[in-house]
């Protein structure tokens, strides 16, 4: 029977589940555990403190990792997963206060694991640093053995390796996935331009072909219509019968000729229907509703390039700055000869748009053949795209 395949993100979820299971085993032994805190004349509710504390901190977790590396996370999701990154820490230190042990450490380890999906790099060091050293109260309040505040803070760093090594793991994931999705984002776009290339390779190659037909086999067969004519001329009797029937017959055949050099050229246009299916084809994360004409194909190169360029940043931008479940990316023929996109998204949208590089960039790219693209959003919107390209020619 085959392993079940996970993602990393999953197998760090639950590596935290299974250190999580771990701190409670002392629970299997309940009553041991209520014995020991009153030798140490304690309030029995702390062990009911202690058990409260551990199944609040394992319901956490479980609801804030459930869509670990989610990009889709509107300011207020972010307030709410900081909110719980606080409860996470404080019922891991107020577990460590309860049980008059060091096994907030190990749950602290836990919250690590998350600090990199959550905070900005500098900000997760300085909170990891920050929620280690807040175990010094915790050990420095333990009674048996008793620690002194310097002993206390001695015994935190001594944990601070645990919690250390379980942040760099989780920022190696997370760079591990963010390094995926880039090279499929890039493989992605390397086989539509692949495809791109194809089209045109064989556009350049029905081309060589016509020429060739037009230039060479055209102008020798007209050469020898006219010298058959002049022939015809000359001579009498059968044989000119026979020169009749071979103009006849070069006639003919340069008009055949002249038909396949038509129908070469009637085809010359590039196909972009595969090349954009390829663009959005297992984007994670993002459902892309592609609406296509029945056989989308352009005539110049240079406009197909850039319609496959403005759909692949529409693409990226969506993925990165939408937070949006699904894109709808339309590309249809307007009566006045113009190629038209329209995109829109059930993104968050933006009270303020801002043109990043990508989007100057589209811009650019239209206005050299004279388009244009117009963008509206609203906070809560999602955002609108609409793109018009002039065309010398579609079929």
């Amino acid at each position: 029977m085959p392993w079940p395949q996970f993602n990393h993100i999953q197998l760090l979820r639950y590596a935290g589940l299974f250190q999580y299971a771990s701190v409670g085993t002392p629970f299997l032994r309940y009553q041991t555990v209520v014995e020991d805190l009153a030798q140490k004349q304690l309030p029995g509710s702390y062990v009911h403190l202690w058990l409260a504390c551990y199944v609040v901190f394992g319901v956490v977790y479980w609801y804030l990792t459930h869509d670990l590396g989610d990009r889709r996370r509107t300011p207020l999701r972010r307030a709410l997963q900081i909110a719980l990154l606080v409860v996470l820490n404080g019922m891991a230190v107020a577990i460590g206060w309860f049980s008059q042990s060091g096994i907030s450490a190990l749950l602290l380890a836990v919250v690590a694991v998350v600090l990199p999906w959550l905070l900005p790099l500098r900000i997760g060091i300085a909170w990891m640093v920050l929620q280690n050293f807040s175990l010094v109260p915790v050990f420095a309040s333990i009674r048996e053995p008793a620690f002194s505040l310097s002993d206390a803070f001695l015994q935190s760093s001594l944990y601070s390796g645990f919690i250390v090594l379980a942040f760099v793991t989780a920022l190696v994931t997370k760079q591990q996935v963010e390094a995926r999705e880039e090279q499929r984002r890039l493989n992605s776009e390397l086989r539509a331009t692949r495809t791109l290339l194809a089209e045109s390779s064989r556009l350049a190659e029905r081309m060589r072909i016509s020429r060739e037909l037009h230039d060479l086999v055209g102008h020798h067969l007209t050469a020898l219509s006219l010298n058959l004519e002049v022939a015809s001329h000359l001579v009498q009797g059968q044989a000119q019968e026979h020169v009749r029937q071979a103009q006849s017959v070069a006639k003919l055949l340069l008009s055949d000729v002249r038909e396949v050099v038509s129908q070469l050229r009637e085809g010359d246009s590039i196909d972009l229907t595969q090349a954009l299916r390829n663009l959005t084809e297992g984007v994670p994360g993002l459902a892309i509703h592609l609406e296509l004409p029945p056989r989308f194909s352009v005539d110049d190169p240079k406009r197909a390039q850039v319609l496959l360029r403005c759909a692949q940043e529409i693409i990226t931008n969506t993925v990165r700055h939408a937070g949006a479940r699904n894109l709808w990316l339309t590309f249809e023929r307007s009566a006045d000869r113009q190629m038209a996109i329209h995109a829109h998204d059930d993104g968050q949208g933006a009270s303020e748009l801002r043109h990043g590089n990508g989007l100057t960039g589209m811009r650019e790219r239209l206005a050299q053949f004279g388009g244009r693209v117009d963008i509206v959003t609203g906070k809560g919107q999602g955002f609108a795209l609409d793109a018009l390209l002039p065309l010398e020619g579609t079929s």
